[in-house]
């Protein structure tokens, strides 16, 4: 009873505002120490190094080249936005990218998988030299030139330079097509792998009996960044009017590339951007799904629940978040592909993120899918620590520690 006349008699004596300037300045404290904490663990992508901007290929001689230097647009992009900005200009307007070299980029990234590349990697060129290949003539773009990139032919269509946008292959001018639909490349980025992944992706191109071994990029990262990681760096290499990232494994069904590209045509929007995403959810209750192990199936819809807490409206609307199967134009890519930070497996929640935040239409569709044997994700700790870093993400944006421009 006397400690509550204490308190009482306290509470009588102390002024009002002294009490209301107490707690704010504590929560003023509490909100500093929060927001510090939260800059110092939110992660930041790895500044890539000089070897890192660089590929090799496969000659049509099966001669393996010495390391090139990669094109990138995020470079020149991002050169012409700090230009932009240092003469006062609104850095939030539209700056466009470089125009497409070839129709679609596949983007591989690739930790250790000597073992599955060649199935998955077999798959996809099949599919993209039968759909994509300098056979087809249509839309401008053709495979085949001797450096290993496809090129772009635009009759009478000036560069800026007062020339025109047509390329040379081995020694001849290229033929040109009109509105284009062909030509292809493939990135596989290795994530730091210490086995045979690198010689695996350029033994198969070396093996590929059509000249498009040269459409076969190999880069290297030093260390192991994240699948994240990975799929970033090679976007921002990426050459197509069109580009996709699939995982190694070759889980998903890449002849459903073609209903992608069909979906992000239809959604794309005035400035022609668009992304469409492949989706597993109709596969629910299907054999595939029911007889993985019951743990994985309750991380499952344990991270879906956390997805639909934790992240914008549109983006938790959609159903499968994590499909390794995701297709962007090539204009949508300078909205998302810069902002980036997360290197680990949350990084495709991040890029729907961005999609939203700059209203670009996402269309999710779905494709075929099947369990591969020999994944690198530990179910209990990996599943984790993806809440812990979509938590960390989603906070990251909303107080302002990650901006946009």
């Amino acid at each position: 009873m006397d400690c509550v006349n204490y308190y009482q008699s306290v509470y009588e004596t102390v002024p009002i505002s002294l009490i209301l300037s107490f707690c704010a300045v504590t929560f003023a404290g509490i909100s500093v120490l929060a927001y510090t904490i939260l800059y110092l663990v939110a992660p930041r992508p790895i500044p890539p190094t000089k070897s890192e901007k660089e590929y090799r290929t496969v000659k049509q001689d099966k001669r393996t080249t010495a390391a090139q230097t990669l094109p990138c647009w995020y470079d020149t992009y991002t050169n012409e936005k700090a230009a932009a900005s240092s003469n006062g200009k609104n850095t939030g307007a539209r700056i466009p990218i470089e125009d497409p070299e070839v129709f679609v980029s596949l983007i591989v990234p690739a930790y250790n998988e000597e073992d599955r590349l060649h199935i998955m990697m077999s798959e996809a060129v099949d599919y993209l030299q039968s759909e994509y290949g300098s056979r087809k003539k249509s839309n401008g773009y053709t495979n085949g030139s001797a450096n290993g990139s496809a090129t772009k032919t635009t009759a009478g269509k000036a560069n800026g330079h007062g020339t025109t946008n047509g390329h040379v292959a081995n020694g001849s001018a290229v033929q040109s097509y009109a509105p284009a639909e062909t030509g292809w490349e493939v990135i596989v980025v290795s994530d730091g792998s210490t086995d045979k992944t690198i010689d695996t992706a350029l033994n198969y191109a070396k093996a590929l009996d059509h000249p498009a071994s040269s459409c076969i990029r190999v880069v290297h990262l030093s260390r192991n960044r994240g699948k994240g990681g990975a799929v970033a760096h090679g976007m921002r290499h990426a050459r197509g009017k069109y580009a996709i990232f699939a995982d190694a494994d070759g889980a998903s069904k890449f002849s459903d590339l073609g209903k992608l590209v069909s979906a992000c045509q239809k959604c794309e929007d005035d400035q022609g951007r668009g992304v469409a995403i492949g989706s597993r959810a109709h596969l629910v209750g299907s054999k595939e799904v029911v007889e993985r192990h019951w743990l994985r199936n309750f991380l499952m819809h344990c991270f879906h629940l956390l997805l639909k807490l934790l992240t914008p409206p549109r983006t938790a609307a959609i159903r499968d978040t994590q499909c390794g199967f995701k297709l962007f134009s090539r204009e949508a890519l300078p909205y998302i592909i810069p902002y980036m930070h997360s290197e680990g497996w949350i990084f495709d929640v991040e890029m729907l993120m961005l999609a939203e935040a700059s209203e670009i239409p996402v269309a999710e569709v779905p494709v075929g899918w099947k369990e591969v044997k020999g994944s690198k994700l530990n179910v209990i700790w990996d599943s984790l620590g993806m809440a812990w870093s979509l938590a960390v993400l989603r906070a990251a944006w909303m107080v302002g520690v990650y901006k946009r421009d």
